[in-house]
Formats: structure tokens, sequence, C-alpha cells
């Protein structure tokens, strides 16, 4: 959310064959030309990279409930649809 272009950002856990669960980020940039690979490098520039996300998904608007909290659970169930057990681990 530190980045200028970035209006609104989320992170969620998503299916990984290696670890189990990887960082998936959702960004909303309005009008902006940011890249995939740019956002990521910028995360890595400010955060460690463990908690860098490893893809980002562009959307238009993010889910929220009536109090504004995000609906994380929305934008994760996708990912997870047909695996039984929802949380990392091989």
């Amino acid at each position: 959310m530190s980045h200028d272009e970035i209006l609104d950002a989320a992170v969620v856990g998503v299916p990984d064959e290696k670890w189990g669960e990887s960082v998936k980020g959702f960004v909303v940039i309005g009008e902006s030309s940011l890249s995939e690979e740019e956002i990521i490098s910028y995360t890595r520039s400010q955060i460690a990279a463990y908690k860098c996300p490893k893809s980002i998904e562009f959307i238009k608007e993010l889910p929220r409930n009536p109090s504004g909290k995000i609906l994380r659970r929305e934008l994760r169930d996708p990912y997870w649809e047909g695996i039984d057990r929802k949380v990392s681990g091989n």
C-alpha cells in the first residue's frame, strides 16, 4: 500500500506444490501501468522476502463486508476448490 500507484491491496495464501502455500497479492491500481514484476520487486525492497507475494492478480475492487473489512475468504476460496485441507502441509 505504500506504493503511490497502488490504490488498494490484499494478500492471501494459495496452494503451492513445493511449499504447501504461497503468498498471492490482489492489487487495485486504477489507470496505472504497473506490472506484476514491478510490484513484486517493490515489495522485496520493503519487506522480508518470505513475506513477498509470489504472484499478483489485478482486480477492479477488493470484496468488503458492510463495515469495510476485506473478505479474504472470497479471494482465497477459488484457489482451494477441490482441495480437502485448506491449510499448508504436504
